[in-house]
């Protein structure tokens, strides 16, 4: 048969067949991989959803924020709007579509003398000057409560977007993709978390800036299914091959 299969006739379509079969085998295990991360995130979602409300003006702060992503958090403090910025490529859904928009993010100053970015909630592409957020400005102290999440360098996988580099002479950007706040704490005069809060709604839903915080999907998804997928047609072109060929043959 290995003669048969790797003969002048049939090199080729063999090389492609198994060729295929790496492929299958490559992408069921990725579906493998895909379904272990989800469970991962699942069992955190949960995990930080069981845990008392962390208190972000507590002096001193837990060490290991960067474990608490999904945690329920609050902070009082009051913001800086002058250091604002916003988050490209915002969606707002409702009954009658989606709208394209930025989400609203600001420094809350802490009382360790540091700040913790605030995702405050969804603006329309009309405002699209920082002068134009300051309409939005809560000035005094505030309390915000939320859930903590984690610095994003870049998007879904296959994504190429990425956020600009400073040109010679810049010294902020206003305009981000990702909540990257290793980025963005170059811009910033003082100290700022290693993480950001994303703010819950309030009573008012009707006012901008619209925060559109979702429950975590909690749906562990179909990946073992498409991984079972792609080893049968693994297991289809390595056993249905040879029959095929034989075939071919006679």
């Amino acid at each position: 048969m290995l003669r048969l299969m790797f003969s002048r006739r049939w090199w080729w379509t063999t090389l492609i067949v198994l060729a295929g079969i790496g492929l299958a085998i490559r992408l069921g295990f990725w579906q493998l991989d895909r379904h272990a991360q989800r469970q991962t995130t699942i069992r955190q979602v949960l995990a930080m959803q069981a845990l008392p409300v962390l208190d972000l003006n507590l002096v001193p702060l837990p060490s290991d924020l960067n474990s608490m992503e999904y945690r329920q958090v609050t902070a009082s403090g009051e913001y800086d709007f002058a250091n604002q910025v916003v988050l490209r490529n915002q969606v707002r859904s409702r009954m009658s579509g989606t709208d394209p928009g930025f989400a609203l993010v600001t420094p809350l100053s802490l009382p360790n003398g540091q700040a913790v970015l605030v995702e405050r909630g969804w603006i329309p592409l009309d405002f699209n000057t920082p002068a134009s957020w300051r309409q939005f400005d809560e000035p005094g102290l505030v309390h915000v409560e939320g859930i903590i999440r984690l610095s994003l360098e870049k998007g879904e996988m296959g994504s190429a977007l990425s956020d600009p580099t400073l040109t010679p002479g810049q010294t902020r950007l206003d305009f981000w993709n990702f909540m990257n706040l290793t980025r963005l704490q170059e811009q910033f005069p003082y100290p700022i978390l290693g993480v950001y809060i994303q703010q819950a709604p309030g009573d008012d839903l009707e006012t901008l800036p619209y925060r559109l915080m979702e429950q975590p999907d909690l749906d562990p998804g179909a990946h073992i299914g498409f991984a079972l997928q792609w080893f049968f047609y693994a297991g289809l072109l390595l056993f249905g091959y040879p029959v095929w060929l034989k075939k071919q043959k006679i």
